[in-house]
């Protein structure tokens, strides 16, 4: 057509249904053109979710081993921490403690006295009483093994080491002191390829407290993966059924006020819970949630501090794809315009 010498060649162009956007329009309304094809249309349902610490996984207590009095706090509340680490000395002070390591002390002392004398009259020669002597001696030490392996047990179940024997044994010194180290990672199904680092979530403990065995010294968190906790309706409870036995991809999306911010596509439901919350009539179902460190940074105090991508708390929105229809014309949402009644979708044609 010929409108006062613009010609518009262009199939199924009507002017009147027609808009003219010049190149700066275009960027102005934020254009992004798609392309209409048959694909498979994913009906799903929009669900509230929160983001979750696994249970038994991502908090570990680290209490005192013993009783004992704290000499030094290496951590600070918040701080990062490398597996293995040592986090607390502790001065013993266990009286059955102090008793059990100098009962095995003087078992030891015991042993080395009987050797000696075994040595002695081996070398002093042959003869009826050496000979008699010298088995009466070995039966002794027979019974200092046994002994030495009793007082090793007893030890073991105040709570040292096979380390703190050995020392125990090598240097006969009584032990004064220990350390409590940072736990170490266990967990290789983790979905990470993160380092694995634990940050202090509290620290309740204080420098010169009497501890008693057992007692909290602080809690760490590995917040590598996380769950996201969905809520759906019981109506709901056969569809996530079904999406989790299809291994249906699943989005996430961060909620931010009222506006959606950060988007994780690729996740599938790892399991639903086996009852309905009594409350709230809620079916909750989890989904597993891979973590990146998001800030990590050194202070001046040689302090390592990092920041999570996700943590727990954040609140989030799980699309959960119920229904496939294959072969259907799909378009965005963004490409629909609703005025009353009517629904239209523009068709690019030209300019």
């Amino acid at each position: 057509h010929d409108h006062g010498g613009h010609n518009h060649e262009h199939p199924g162009h009507v002017e009147e249904s027609a808009i003219e956007l010049s190149t700066t329009g275009l960027k102005n309304i934020d254009f992004e053109p798609a392309t209409v094809v048959l694909s498979t249309f994913e009906r799903s349902v929009t669900l509230p979710a929160m983001v979750v610490e696994r249970p038994g996984h991502s908090q570990i207590y680290s209490t005192a081993p013993m009783t004992g009095v704290v000499t030094r706090v290496y951590p600070v509340e918040g701080a990062a921490i490398e597996p293995g680490s040592p986090m607390f000395d502790i001065r013993l002070t266990h009286e059955e403690l102090v008793h059990a390591q100098r009962r095995f002390l003087q078992t030891l002392e015991s042993f080395d006295v009987v050797q000696r004398e075994i040595d002695r009259l081996k070398a002093a020669g042959e003869g009826v009483i050496a000979g008699k002597r010298i088995i009466e001696q070995e039966y002794e030490q027979q019974k200092l093994q046994a002994s030495l392996r009793a007082e090793q047990q007893a030890l073991l179940l105040h709570g040292l080491t096979d380390e703190h024997i050995e020392g125990i044994q090598k240097n006969r010194q009584l032990l004064q002191s220990l350390t409590v180290f940072a736990p170490v990672h266990g967990h290789d199904e983790d979905a990470c390829d993160e380092a694995h680092l634990f940050h202090v979530q509290q620290l309740p403990v204080k420098l010169g407290e009497q501890v008693s065995a057992g007692q909290l010294l602080c809690i760490v968190a590995d917040h590598c993966e996380l769950y996201i906790e969905g809520r759906a309706f019981e109506d709901d409870a056969m569809r996530l059924r079904e999406a989790a036995r299809d291994r249906r991809s699943i989005t996430a999306t961060v909620v931010v006020g009222r506006r959606q911010a950060d988007k994780i596509q690729g996740l599938t439901l790892l399991y639903l819970a086996d009852h309905v919350d009594a409350d709230t009539r809620a079916f909750r179902f989890y989904v597993r949630l891979p973590n990146k460190v998001a800030l990590d940074q050194v202070a001046e105090n040689g302090r390592r501090f990092i920041a999570w991508r996700f943590n727990p708390g954040q609140r989030m929105e799980l699309r959960v794809p119920v229904e496939l229809w294959p072969d259907r014309i799909v378009l965005p949402v963004s490409a629909i315009v609703e005025e009353g009644a009517e629904a239209f979708v523009y068709e690019r044609n030209g300019d």
